[in-house]
């Protein structure tokens, strides 16, 4: 059985704009390797309900695991929690303990759990909650969807909180060799390997570094001895290559 798979939707007319660069997708791919879970597509789609909708079911059936980033703030845009409750086909509203958590943290911070706050409380039925330990408003989850805030900080608390609860898999190792040659010049080569290694995971980065063509081989899989053997191979192939 092969390892569990995760997909993560991003959604948010800010990053398509190029106004906000995303860092969520880089970080939850490496907390993912780390806990053997396959980062297996991501999409990114604009505040629009329709699309988010579409985008969240094809991911769902797809996919063991989906994580999405955005849209869950107080403000008119933010859309997430009414598009996932359309995707699901479930009411959403105000939940209590949503409400409990957020006027605690209100109190606290001598603020005032205004309307635009209080969206922040409104929860999809049948979801349960994802603590947020820096600003209070959760994330929650429903079915396999875990739904997260845009904002890298709180995203990263929310996954924290999430992985332990996620079945993993064997970890997923790599290892990496740099070889000052044109990808075109190897390729054969690391063709010829793909196929004596299908269950490995062979890529190939090219680079140009001080006038210098250069490809930087990626080896990944979950076999450490087999990822040793390959890796082997290929050091007897390119001698010259840099580990």
């Amino acid at each position: 059985m092969g390892n569990p798979t995760a997909a993560m939707l991003v959604i948010g007319d800010e990053i398509l704009s190029g106004r906000t660069r995303d860092a969520n997708m880089h970080f939850l791919a490496g907390e993912l390797v780390k806990h053997g879970i396959r980062l297996s597509e991501v999409r990114i789609v604009p505040d629009i309900p329709e699309r988010i909708v579409e985008a969240l079911n094809a991911l769902r059936a797809a996919y063991d695991t989906v994580f999405t980033s955005g849209g869950i703030g107080p403000t008119h845009d933010d859309i997430t929690a009414d598009a996932v409750a359309a995707a699901f086909g479930v009411g959403i509203d105000v939940r209590e303990d949503a409400r409990a958590l957020m006027q605690e943290y209100c109190d606290r911070m001598g603020r005032e759990l205004n309307e635009s706050r209080l969206r922040m409380a409104r929860i999809p039925e049948g979801a349960a909650l994802i603590e947020n330990p820096i600003s209070a408003a959760p994330g929650f989850t429903i079915g396999n969807v875990h739904v997260m805030a845009g904002v890298p900080s709180i995203f990263q608390a929310m996954v924290a909180g999430v992985l332990p609860t996620l079945v993993g898999g064997d970890a997923l190792l790599s290892q990496n060799l740099t070889v000052e040659r044109a990808e075109g010049d190897i390729a054969g080569e690391l063709r010829g390997l793909a196929a004596e290694f299908p269950d490995l995971s062979i890529g190939s980065y090219p680079f140009v570094r001080d006038g210098v063509y250069g490809t930087n081989i990626v080896i990944r899989g979950s076999d450490g001895a087999r990822l040793d053997a390959a890796m082997g191979r290929l050091c007897a192939t390119f001698p010259e290559a840099v580990a």
